[in-house]
């Protein structure tokens, strides 16, 4: 088809369909690419238990960021996503905090926990520890090696069930809860020779 201006004819511009099926093909490989690297580099991971209560409520939705420890070391208090000893890939990462650091002895006391014969002062707790639960008893840390617990100690399976979980077990750290939206907040940690705060 042509068009006429002054007389002349002039061939109409012809939609390129293909092109813009290629460009929308670019987009969407774009979008997925994005999609992939924000899931590597920050996943998303579910609250399946009442082990983190109060911190953590069973149902919440967390942004769990593996860039952070690239560049740092895990660092005691903070709430981690990791793969326990005995892991398979079908199976749920679990989310605990991390209690002790590699070289470390950590002990029962009285339900109470002693890292190197010094007690920590742990404000997050749900409630205090029965005997039952938290027998007085000790770990030894290896080099690489970090222990974790679930701030509701009556009802959590973690490393005092599972042992010590090694450096390359670990996924993350938690950074945001962002659901529901209600309880949606940052993580923060203020770390002390005698524990952490409750984010």
């Amino acid at each position: 088809m042509t068009r006429v201006t002054d007389g002349r004819a002039f061939p109409r511009p012809v939609l390129r369909r293909k092109h813009r099926l290629r460009e929308l093909l670019n987009l969407l490989f774009f979008l997925v690419a994005v999609y992939a690297l924000l899931e590597m580099a920050a996943p998303r991971s579910v609250v399946l238990s009442i082990s983190m209560q109060p911190n953590l409520i069973e149902g919440q939705r967390l942004l769990i960021s593996r860039v952070s420890y690239m560049f740092s070391k895990p660092q005691r208090g903070e709430i981690v996503v990791f793969e326990p000893n005995g892991y398979a890939p079908d199976e749920d990462r679990l989310i605990k905090r991390l209690i002790g650091l590699p070289g470390e002895k950590i002990e029962f006391r009285h339900q109470s926990v002693y890292i190197n014969g010094k007690q920590i002062s742990e404000p997050y707790l749900n409630e205090p520890c029965d005997q039952a639960y938290c027998p007085d008893k000790s770990w030894t840390l290896g080099n690489d090696e970090y222990f974790f617990m679930g701030d509701n100690r009556n009802h959590s399976r973690d490393s005092r069930a599972f042992g010590a979980i090694k450096r390359k077990q670990i996924v993350g750290r938690a950074i945001i809860r962002w659901w529901p939206p209600a309880k949606w907040g940052i993580l923060s940690y203020n770390y002390g020779e005698t524990g952490a705060s409750s984010p």
